[in-house]
């Protein structure tokens, strides 16, 4: 549960109003403001919000520097009474004519509660600006008033130094007297959340009022206009009040958004600073043209963004349009469009859900002294959940008996030694919901273990009467029905479930009647005691147990007080050995009144049982006392690590064989690095167990740890160090676990390695099944996948050995049996938790008709070179394995000549050495029983042309020669690129290139050597290259010194006409239903050709269901939210007066719902989506 927001140390209440002088007041007809200090804060703060008081010095010091500042108000608002129901507003004025900005206001009721986080149903806040008069005017507006918004309230307003205040009061009058119903969700006040009390004034009353409301239409907050009109210091208050997790993020986005923006030329309208949705809704982003001819182009995080079922695009006139579906916490991000060079952003923040109670609170019985667990379940991981005992918040701390553990969806809250205060309500609230249950803690039964017993005492000999019960209760005694009074010489002792009543020196008065009586039993134990006077040994002074501690290397002086007349000799003895009088290291004195023994300088072997006698004549007296001579502790054995996570391990140990005589208090720990050899202490408190989580370490570095016993003497000395131990952890579970395929016997899964691995790495796979049936599966949703709980004993392990591909066939299936299946990851640190399949797997094949994914560079045609080699791998799809048939130009295909491979998933047509020949257009059948699919591929092989025909010199002029031939018989199965000319002198025979890349068959070569004889030759050129050979002109050309008449060339116009041709053809495509469709070809002509769509061969005429374009020879013809009625076949028809051509494709409208379908149109499984959209065919 987060914690409250806290306040800056350097941030104090806004200061106290200026004293008002008399004449003032007299002018504008208001009274004097109330003194804050008589507003008191409602009796309960919410969680979220802290009170801070300054302290008395400090306010009057702010009253004295607030006392010279300047008055803002020129109409301060007046104190007013209206009816429940009804509406009223307050009306503020500030002249702003010394002003250079906006002065800041604030509106408070009481000192502490902040009406700007209050706006919505109930309350509006508005300002104005009235330009001629620059007055700036803030109304407060109250909309239909309950009883408890009745109190004090203030208004604020600053300007840098200046500062302005004053109080009024608001009455509300003819009360109901009922009390609505409010959703303890309101208490959270999480974003969008705009229930009835989103305006609520007093936030107490909703901690009081436990009835659930019934659900309304809640009004919409807009948490980015309360971030961009809030302070830096309620940022934090506001993201906890409406559920902001990425406080930092939005506040960089927020700093971003407040850059002024340009005008843009290309944009009439741009997109909004930012959009607010709810987590799995729609959202939808507009912009406007300025010129629709524009391309559009959307990004997310400089991502171009593609359709999809996801992303949807419209063109409404100069309007574009994208939608986002089902909006995630992923699709919280910045957007922005393109169109030609500018670009406009925007932010979308997703919203989270409320949290809903999933299982409820429980009604709980325990005993005193017991533990106590009340646990609820809440619809999400690690969420903000308070606790209530009889309606007061539990606040957990290092000194409250409550603790509260978080486990992933589970709320637990948890009692140690629950008492009889404990019994009460408990209750849960989330924004979402509650929940409530009772605690009821009840005695256990008393047992007697010990009763009391008889008791014959000598004169002085101490009486004890001891008794033992099950509970570690209070008790009574009484003697001869009277109580018992504690004295000096009597003593009544509780040592847990023990009690003793001790009697010094006992006197004949102490003889009669004792009874013991435990607190809340209608039980008695009675003794009855009678003093007789042999000698006796007065134990007063010892332990209950006669022990006497000593430290080693200390002097025990033990003087043991006896009485008994005549008085008694005393014997001490150890064992068989007696202990005499002397100067002895361990010896004994005789007194009168007392026995000593005495032992200088204890050592360990001197603990043990030290047995004094005591004999006269009236009888005798044996007393047995134990001296423990306690020590440091020995070190413990070497710890034992056990268990190993990512940055933490489980470490367990021995105690010391020899605890000094002292019981052990507890053990510090220590880790280091195996290469280090500084220790670092792990805990500064003692650890009472053998056993310690060390965490905070290093996944892969090796570590050791040791261990110090701790007693009441001190600190032993370190263990030895633990092996060497390196954490490691399990890998995240697997993910995206899908069904590849299934037939009568098997079947085949899929699924991608973990997110997250770790240093320990990944050894591989281990499969699992188990059959439906076998066991009684309980089946919870969870993040939208079905969890099956099932025994280890049912499930089936499918690999004998770890598998490292994620890839897996279980074979030996029964036929139409239905499994479970899950997938666990492997590594040194052991498993994982395994992955699950969302649903029983039902093992039957199932025919899926067949479908060819053509791929796109082999929608055209597929140029290759001779002598290169050719390998087309084309994917398909259908089941069973379908039966493939190739064949070129309608004949079977050479496999002499012709390899083909086929396998599951796709077939490979592979040439070692392309020839010519092998040019043509290949059709593939793909058959799966009685579903047929076909395509087709043209595949050309190019090779170099071979020279022109004939070359001629048609005139000589001057310095220039007119050559002209004719284009090569063999083009290399290519069009014909260009020509390149050179030419030779006669008498050198050097060949020059004149001229490359010439693309007509005639040229005029200029700049030739008056004198000189020439011959020219031809090379032709295609996309292979120039012909090997070149063709020679048979004469040569001799430029004459002498003059020629030049004869202009007479040149025809160039035809430019030309028949429409489609360029792009139409491609058949797939649509979804319910979202737009485009098919798009590109045509050229000259004149431009007119364009006419068809569908099943009707001209398609002002059909608001098409739209149709043309640009730059595209044509597009749009087809808005098709259903599988507008299936068909479409043409678009080219036709100018040089002659008419047309193209047709199909078009499939598939449907998208949940379940098998009937053959021929997809099938999607529950919790799987799939995208379609025309670039996939």
């Amino acid at each position: 549960m987060p914690e409250p927001t806290k306040k800056e140390e350097n941030e104090v209440p806004a200061p106290a109003p200026p004293p008002e002088e008399p004449s003032k007041e007299k002018e504008a007809g208001t009274t004097p403001a109330k003194d804050e200090e008589e507003v008191s804060p409602p009796s309960a703060l919410p969680p979220d919000w802290t009170l801070v008081e300054t302290p008395p010095g400090e306010e009057q010091a702010k009253q004295n520097a607030n006392s010279q500042l300047s008055i803002l108000f020129i109409e301060k608002p007046q104190g007013g009474t209206v009816k429940v129901g009804e509406d009223i507003t307050f009306i503020a004025k500030v002249k702003a004519e010394d002003l250079l900005r906006k002065p800041t206001i604030k509106w408070f009721k009481g000192k502490w509660m902040d009406l700007a986080s209050k706006a919505g149903k109930h309350l509006q806040l508005k300002e104005t600006f009235e330009r001629h008069s620059r007055v700036y005017t803030f109304e407060m507006q109250i909309i239909k008033a309950k009883d408890n918004f009745a109190g004090n309230y203030r208004c604020e307003v600053t300007y840098k130094d200046k500062f302005d205040s004053c109080s009024f009061d608001l009455e509300v009058h003819e009360s109901t007297g009922t009390t609505p119903n409010i959703d303890i969700r309101s208490a959270f006040k999480r974003s969008g959340e705009g229930q009835e009390d989103a305006g609520e004034l007093d936030f107490s009353g909703l901690l009081k009022r436990r009835e659930v409301k019934q659900q309304e239409e809640e009004p919409q907050v807009d948490v980015w206009e309360l971030l961009k009109n809030a302070k830096p210091s309620e940022y934090e208050k506001i993201a906890f009040q409406y559920g902001i997790t990425d406080l930092r993020g939005m506040l960089k986005r927020l700093k971003r958004m407040r850059r002024e923006e340009k005008k843009s030329a290309a944009f009439a309208k741009i997109l909004d600073p930012a959009y607010q949705v709810d987590k799995g809704g729609r959202v939808r982003f507009v912009v406007e043209l300025a010129d629709p001819k524009l391309e559009v182009k959307w990004y997310k995080n400089g991502q171009e963004i593609r359709p999809s079922t996801k992303y949807i695009f419209e063109h409404k006139g100069c309007q574009r349009i994208l939608f986002i579906n089902n909006c995630q916490m992923t699709d919280d991000s910045e957007y922005y469009v393109t169109a030609g060079d500018e670009k406009c952003s925007t932010e979308l923040f997703v919203r989270e859900p409320p949290i809903m109670v999933t299982k409820q609170l429980e009604d709980t019985t325990a005993y005193c002294g017991e533990r106590v667990e009340l646990e609820c379940e809440v619809s999400e991981d690690d969420a903000n959940v308070k606790w209530f005992k009889n309606g007061e918040e539990i606040i957990p701390g290092p000194k409250s008996r409550y603790r509260i553990r978080v486990e992933g969806k589970k709320h637990i809250l948890i009692i140690e030694g629950a008492t009889k205060a404990d019994a009460a309500e408990y209750s849960v609230m989330t924004t979402g919901g509650q929940s409530s249950a009772k605690l009821s803690v009840d005695l256990k039964p008393l047992k007697i273990l010990t009763p009391l017993t008889d008791q014959t005492v000598n004169l002085g000999k101490e009486i004890c009467l001891k008794c033992e019960i099950s509970e570690n209760i209070p008790g009574k005694w009484t003697k001869n029905g009277l109580p018992v009074q504690e004295s000096d010489r009597l003593k009544v002792v509780h040592k847990g479930r023990i009690h003793k009543l001790v009697i010094a020196n006992a006197l004949t008065e102490d003889e009669g009647d004792y009874v013991f009586a435990p607190d809340a039993y209608n039980v008695t134990l009675p003794a009855k005691v009678h003093v007789i006077d042999p000698p006796k040994i007065i134990l007063d002074g010892l332990d209950a147990d006669n022990t006497v501690t000593v430290i080693a290397g200390n002097k025990l002086r033990l003087e043991i007080p006896i009485s008994g007349e005549p008085p008694p000799k005393a014997m001490w003895s150890r064992g068989d050995k007696a202990i005499m009088e002397g100067s002895g290291r361990i010896r004994t004195e005789s007194y009168p009144d007392s026995s000593t023994l005495v032992i200088d300088i204890a050592e360990r072997d001197d603990s043990g049982v030290y047995h004094i006698n005591l004999k006269n004549e009236a009888g005798e007296a044996h007393a047995s006392i134990k001296v423990k001579v306690v020590d440091f502790p020995d070190p413990p054995v070497a710890p034992t690590v056990t268990e190993v996570g990512d940055d933490w391990c489980i470490m367990n140990w021995e105690p010391p064989a020899y605890d000094g005589g002292s019981p052990i208090l507890g053990y510090f720990i220590e880790r280091k690095k195996k290469q280090s050899s500084r220790w670092m202490r792990l805990n500064f408190d003692l650890c009472k167990e053998t056993t310690f989580e060390p965490k905070k370490m290093i996944e892969g570095v090796a570590y050791e740890v040791r261990i110090f016993a701790v007693n009441a003497i001190g600190i032993s000395k370190p263990s030895m160090p633990s092996r060497p131990f390196v954490p490691l952890a399990v890998t995240s579970p697997p993910t995206l676990l899908t069904v590849d395929s299934v037939t009568d016997t098997t079947v085949t899964m899929r699924w991608r390695p973990p997110d997250h691995i770790g240093a320990a790495g990944l050894d591989g796979y281990v499969l699992e099944y188990c059959f439906e049936g076998s066991t009684s599966a309980k089946q919870s949703d969870e993040n939208g996948e079905a969890a099956y709980d099932l025994p280890a004993e049912d499930w089936i392990v499918a690999n004998k050995d770890l598998i490292d591909k994620t890839k897996f066939t279980i074979t030996g299936l029964p036929t139409d049996a239905k499994i479970f299946v899950r997938v666990k990851a492997v590594n040194a640190a052991g498993a994982s938790e395994p992955k699950y399949y969302s649903q029983p797997i039902l093992v039957k094949e199932i025919i899926e008709p067949p479908k060819i994914r053509i791929p796109r560079h082999l929608k055209q045609t597929y140029i290759r070179r001779v002598g290169e080699a050719v390998n087309l791998v084309i994917p398909f799809q259908g089941k069973p394995r379908p039966e493939l048939t190739w064949k070129k130009d309608g004949a079977e295909i050479d496999k002499n000549q012709i390899n083909i491979r086929n396998s599951e998933t796709d077939t490979i047509i592979f040439i070692r050495k392309a020839e010519r020949s092998h040019s043509g257009k290949y059709d593939l059948q793909v058959k799966v029983d009685k579903f047929v699919e076909t395509a087709s591929i043209d595949i050309q092989i190019i090779d170099r042309p071979g020279p022109p025909q004939i070359v001629k010199i048609e005139d000589v002029w001057g310095e220039n020669v007119a050559l002209t031939w004719t284009p090569p018989k063999d083009d290399g199965n290519a069009a014909i690129t260009g020509y390149t000319i050179q030419k030779a002198d006669k008498k050198s025979m050097e060949w020059f290139t004149v001229i490359e890349h010439y693309h007509r068959t005639s040229a005029t070569i200029t700049e030739l050597v008056i004198g000189n004889e020439y011959y020219f030759r031809v090379f032709s050129e295609n996309m292979c290259g120039l012909s090997e050979d070149a063709t020679m002109t048979k004469e040569s050309a001799v430029i004459a010194r002498d003059g020629k008449i030049y004869k202009n060339p007479v040149y025809e116009d160039f035809d430019f006409s030309e028949a429409p041709m489609f360029t792009q053809p139409l491609v058949n495509t797939y649509a979804i239903a319910g979202y737009n469709a485009t098919l798009n070809c590109s045509v050229r002509g000259n004149p431009k050709p007119k364009i006419t769509w068809m569908k099943n061969k009707v001209a398609i005429v002002d059909d608001p269901r098409y739209r149709m374009f043309s640009n730059q020879g595209v044509c597009t013809l749009e087809i808005r939210k098709p259903s599988p009625y507008d299936g068909g076949t479409y043409c678009c028809k080219a036709v100018n007066d040089l002659g008419t051509v047309e193209i047709e494709c199909k078009l499939e409208v598939k449907v998208i719902y949940q379940g098998v379908n009937t053959p021929g149109q997809p099938v999607f499984l529950e919790g799987q989506q799939q995208s379609l959209h025309n670039k996939d065919f």
